[in-house]
């Protein structure tokens, strides 16, 4: 028997994403997952999701209009959703845009709670078929880094969201009484050592922790419909997607390496920088994002002064109550060699 990438993965995940191979190109912020990629993986008979995050909501609409436009029919593709524990209204207004628009395929990242318009989002996609069966037209992929973050994503919906989105009418009622018979997420993408927000997991200790969780997880909600498990977080080589596979992945999200692409929606100067590198040239750094949470991401080191300040900012910040406490000399290097003002 003749073994290719088409028979690694979940066929049931293939069928469900409508890809040739179990594989997809993961979100990356402020559009670097450009239209250009979603559009170029669509055209291919795979799957990219658009790096909606930090990106106007009308710019967002104009993208999927322009996406569904350039693909032929039946082609999937698929947006990023941060979570925006600053702003939830903004959360919000995503989803709504996402329903407006029938984007049914969304990349949940950064998540560490359930919220209503995720569940919102979910619900709304709930359906009966011919059969009786119950249906989810709107797929979740979850990018999860921690086995409680698994936890909330592999259960049913949280049922007092549930009843406030049937109270306030934004779900209707057979919709509330089929959330019980699906979890959270149809696919769960363990996020080992990444380029994003990460917990700096080894992918041969995260994934099978996290499958068995999986496993237990149907145990107690035998009634749900199934999970699949893929991972992400060092895919870069062909080995390393050999090696995701082997331990039993139903699929693989790649998203640093997409920056190296014509498509990718950031500087020539930067995938200049990016392809010049070795695996020892990159730092943690806090996260923008989630900079008083003290998340880190994974960025470039080699010829940046990037990791080293951002990492100051952040002890100042631990340090200091405020900006009128900083010593006179560290208030002087920070005006006029991080911050040139």
């Amino acid at each position: 028997m003749k073994i290719d990438a088409s028979c690694l993965g979940s066929r049931e995940f293939k069928e469900a994403y409508g890809t040739r191979y179990a594989y997809l190109a993961g979100g990356m912020y402020r559009g670097i997952a450009s239209r250009a990629l979603v559009v170029r993986m669509g055209q291919a008979g795979l799957m990219a999701y658009l790096g909606t995050a930090g990106l106007p909501l009308a710019e967002v609409e104009e993208h999927i209009d322009a996406i569904r436009c350039a693909l032929p029919p039946g082609k999937s593709f698929g947006m990023n959703l941060l979570s925006d524990l600053e702003n939830p209204a903004h959360e919000f207004a995503t989803v709504e845009l996402y329903l407006r628009c029938a984007v049914r395929y969304v990349e949940a990242a950064a998540y560490i709670q359930m919220t209503p318009a995720l569940v919102l989002y979910r619900v709304s996609g709930l359906r009966r078929d011919a059969h009786g069966a119950t249906v989810c037209d709107n797929r979740i992929l979850a990018k999860i880094s921690r086995p409680e973050v698994a936890t909330i994503f592999m259960q049913p919906p949280p049922a007092k969201m549930v009843e406030q989105l049937l109270a306030a009418g934004r779900i209707t009622a057979e919709q509330a009484a089929l959330a019980a018979s699906v979890p959270m997420s149809g696919e769960i993408c363990v996020e080992a050592d990444s380029g994003g927000h990460t917990d700096m997991g080894i992918p041969t200790v995260i994934f099978p922790a996290l499958r068995r969780l999986r496993d237990e997880m149907r145990k107690l909600y035998p009634s749900t419909q199934a999970i699949h498990m893929g991972l992400a977080g060092g895919i870069g080589s062909p080995e390393s997607a050999a090696a995701a596979f082997t331990m039993g992945a139903d699929f693989i999200l790649t998203g640093s390496i997409n920056q190296c692409t014509v498509e990718a929606g950031t500087s020539d100067a930067v995938k200049d920088l990016l392809q010049e590198i070795n695996i020892q040239d990159t730092d943690y750094a806090p996260a923008g994002d989630m900079f008083e949470l003290g998340a880190k991401v994974q960025v470039l080191k080699k010829g940046v002064f990037f990791p080293a300040r951002a990492n100051k900012l952040h002890a100042l910040y631990m340090q200091y109550n405020g900006l009128e406490e900083l010593p006179d000399a560290v208030r002087r290097q920070l005006e006029e060699r991080y911050f040139k003002r």
